[in-house]
């Protein structure tokens, strides 16, 4: 098959390019509002408590959690002094006039209640809500922060809640990703030139992935009118369609010059390349999008957004890269080494360093195995401490406004009132009426607010604090009155996105109620969210290994390549994860990278880095065994086919890393930790993988497993020979290049090179001369 698309190409390449162009152009106008259609949330499950208690908040009373906050601090004096306090009811009466605002109050409109006010009465709050999802308050806190960001009379306001703060990291991450791309794309492109040595051959990548990203862009567009897309989803389009095309591009083009080196003409070479270097592109893009689609069985749309973005560009990239860069070549033939760089000519496999590299580890395997699994497992220990959470105001840079907020509530107030949980009770109506309904409701908020934990209850009869009912205006409670139900909000006195605030929801939720009642607020949404994660990551595992075990088993025919494949990238990536805690949850090298150490890790994070770094290392691994196959099918031994393959695919596959790690490293300079923290986990993912991995342990399983590298069950192995496909090229048959120029047949000339029916024996096996 694939030789026939290749010969197609050859025979339409200009037509080919023509239609491609033609797409990019459309797919890139349609797909450049790609970003105003997504979503800024998704970060939980939809199906959980935490999220029913939002939805019955918002439906049943128009209501919902506090997400803006204005900081009024005092020029002189205290909050408390006359002319403040006026302007303080008077900033309180505007925020609630504003269109889509609800649930407004403030220290001055309770009464001076003492949470409401740090401890020598010099600050204090106007909360409320606005109404909507992510989306909807994302579009209007920029125009309120704008507007009460001000000084009034006797004091100076300032802009935060949970509003802010996402909206501070949204545009954080937009900015950032902007610069990122400045950095990686120039920097990309010189270390390209050195690794081509061509500018032609440089660019080509560039060329590839760019036709995925905006590919990608345009098919998201798409998706978004039936599902939720995160916008977050933009960063691994980007970094993963420019980083897989490096690694198709590097390995087709470095195909195409050793066929042209091995006197080749154009045609021939276009088709021995797409049937070779093709054939391994296509089971890598289709490994790595599996292993991203694994994603899908979450049911937090920020994660399922990966899915679909990750899964379509590694299948764009991959398309690109066996169907356009194959027209491409056909065009340029020898240009391909256009405007080279002092390239030197392919050296003889024996003189290559990873030859030598393959050979030295081969003839002590067993010590070799031992020390570097000792290493790893070494690395990877910290991550048995790991800790995880949710994102909060501190991912963000210490400069950011509400960040400067967020630490002045955290340090000077004992509530949290901006992170109030929320307790719905959708029906009251087997708890009595009247005055026996507020008795009970009276002694369930009278329970819940001697929690530990807890600083105060609002409910619809009044304020309880330890227990102590607290009379306000009902003007202050009419807000949790509906027609049959109920809700109280339960400031905390501890951290919300904290170990200490998922014990308060699990405390929270073992009060006894009177009623049925449903648990929402941000230490909720943290537990339901570690919830809904962990019990699906054993199926997102077996899933990922599965897939993984049947793609390789159909390329190679082996049941023991497959597992040592699992093996080696789970004690890769078990490295990557203990370094990411080390670095990024005990915070070691929080000066060197700038960010602020919370003593935990995002919770969608290392599933999400888990699903792109085993996609990238099954890559890798497929290139390294792709070539280490062919020499084996050509008939070289076991020890031979392996420093063969590893020295015709090692310096390909470290190349690449090292320039998908650049493209990582440059998301790494992000000023939102998260993005950082994913940066630099994946960029240590790719070269442990790359040099660690494939450049001692492969050769090491490969030199103690011997012949049964390739060996599976009679059953299995007849159902490959039916199925499977086979990475052998007949040496024998003719290459139809499907170039109506070109000579027909095996016999056809190639130039001043050896004849095509030896030298891939010659060339690539190293035992004959």
């Amino acid at each position: 098959m694939l030789q026939r698309l290749a010969g197609l190409t050859i025979r339409y390449r200009r037509p080919v390019l023509i239609a491609v162009a033609v797409l990019f152009a459309v797919a890139g106008a349609f797909g450049s509002g790609t970003a105003r259609q997504l979503t800024s949330g998704g970060f939980t499950d939809p199906g959980s408590e935490s999220v029913q208690a939002s939805r019955l908040l918002e439906e049943q009373f128009g209501s919902g959690a506090i997400n803006i906050v204005l900081l009024v601090t005092a020029d002189e004096g205290t909050v408390d002094d006359p002319d403040v306090a006026a302007a303080g009811i008077d900033l309180t009466e505007r925020l609630a006039a504003e269109p889509g605002m609800a649930n407004v109050s403030s220290y001055w409109s309770y009464g001076s209640v003492p949470q409401l006010r740090n401890a020598d009465s010099t600050k204090a709050l106007v909360v409320g809500r606005i109404k909507g999802d992510e989306d909807a308050f994302l579009a209007r806190i920029d125009d309120l922060s704008d507007k009460y960001s001000h000084d009034i009379d006797g004091a100076t306001v300032t802009v935060g809640g949970f509003a802010e703060v996402f909206s501070e990291i949204a545009s954080t991450v937009r900015e950032d990703l902007i610069r990122a791309e400045l950095i990686a794309v120039p920097l990309t492109l010189l270390l390209l030139l050195v690794v081509f040595r061509s500018l032609v051959a440089a660019t080509l990548p560039l060329v590839i992935g760019g036709l995925a990203v905006v590919g990608t862009l345009a098919l998201l567009r798409v998706l978004s009118s039936f599902t939720d897309v995160s916008i977050f989803a933009l960063n691994l389009t980007t970094a993963m369609g420019l980083g897989l095309a490096i690694d198709y591009s590097l390995f087709i083009v470095s195909r195409f010059r050793e066929e042209l080196a091995a006197g080749q003409e154009t045609g021939p070479a276009v088709v021995r390349t797409v049937r070779t270097a093709g054939r391994t592109i296509a089971f890598s893009a289709l490994t790595v999008a599996a292993s991203l689609s694994a994603l899908l069985i979450f049911p937090i749309a920020f994660l399922r957004s990966f899915a679909y973005a990750g899964s379509v560009v590694a299948l764009f990239a991959g398309l690109c890269a066996v169907v356009v860069l194959p027209a491409i070549l056909a065009v340029l033939g020898l240009r391909i080494d256009a405007v080279s760089i002092r390239r030197k000519p392919l050296k003889p496999v024996q003189d290559g360093a990873w030859y030598r590299t393959a050979q030295r580890v081969m003839r002590h395997p067993v010590p070799v195995i031992a020390i570097v699994v000792a290493l790893l497992l070494l690395l990877g220990a910290p991550f048995l401490s790991v800790k995880l959470g949710q994102p909060d105001d501190r991912v963000l840079y210490e400069e950011a406004s509400s960040r400067a907020v967020s630490e002045v509530l955290r340090t000077e107030f004992d509530a949290r009132e901006a992170s109030a949980a929320t307790i719905v009770v959708a029906d009251t109506s087997g708890a009595g009426t009247g005055a026996d309904l507020d008795r009970t409701i009276d002694g369930y908020a009278a329970r819940l607010s001697r929690v530990e934990g807890v600083a105060r209850v609002d409910a619809v009869t009044a304020v309880f604090i330890d227990g102590e009912k607290v009379p306000v205006p009902e003007v202050l409670t009419d807000r949790f009155v509906a027609a049959e139900g109920t809700w109280m909000a339960v400031v905390p006195s501890v951290e919300p996105v904290s170990a200490d605030g998922e014990r308060l929801v699990a405390a929270l939720r073992a009060v006894d109620a009177p009623f049925d009642v449903a648990v929402g607020g941000a230490s909720a949404d943290l537990v339901d969210s570690k919830a809904a994660v962990f019990s699906r990551i054993p199926a997102a595992m077996v899933i990922i290994a599965t897939v993984t075990f049947v793609l390789l088993f159909l390329m190679f025919g082996s049941v023991i390549v497959p597992l040592k494949a699992l093996v080696m990238n789970a004690l890769s990536l078990t490295a990557t994860f203990g370094a990411m805690v080390w670095i990024f949850q005990e915070g070691h090298l929080s000066n060197v990278l700038d960010f602020t150490p919370t003593g935990s890790i995002d919770v969608s994070t290392p599933i999400l880095n888990f699903c792109i770094a085993f996609g990238l290392s099954m890559d890798y691994e497929v290139f390294l065994l792709s070539r280490i196959k062919e020499e084996h099918d050509n008939g070289a031994d076991n020890e031979t086919a392996v420093a063969v393959g590893l020295e015709r695919s090692g310096r390909i596959v470290t190349a690449a890393a090292a320039l998908i790690a650049i493209v990582f490293v440059a998301f790494a300079t992000s000023r939102v930790s998260f993005i950082k923290l994913s940066g630099v986990g994946m960029a240590l993912a790719v070269l442990i993988d790359a040099f660690i991995i494939r450049g001692t342990l492969v050769p090491a399983f490969m030199r103690v497993a011997g012949d049964l590298n390739w060996w599976a069950p009679k059953s299995l192995r007849r159902l490959h020979d039916r199925i499977g496909i086979s990475e052998h090229v007949d040496l024998d048959g003719p290459d139809d290049t499907g170039d109506p120029d070109a000579p027909e047949g095996p016999d056809r000339p190639h130039g001043d090179g050896p004849d095509e029916d030896t030298i891939d024996i010659r060339d690539h096996a190293g035992s004959m001369t």
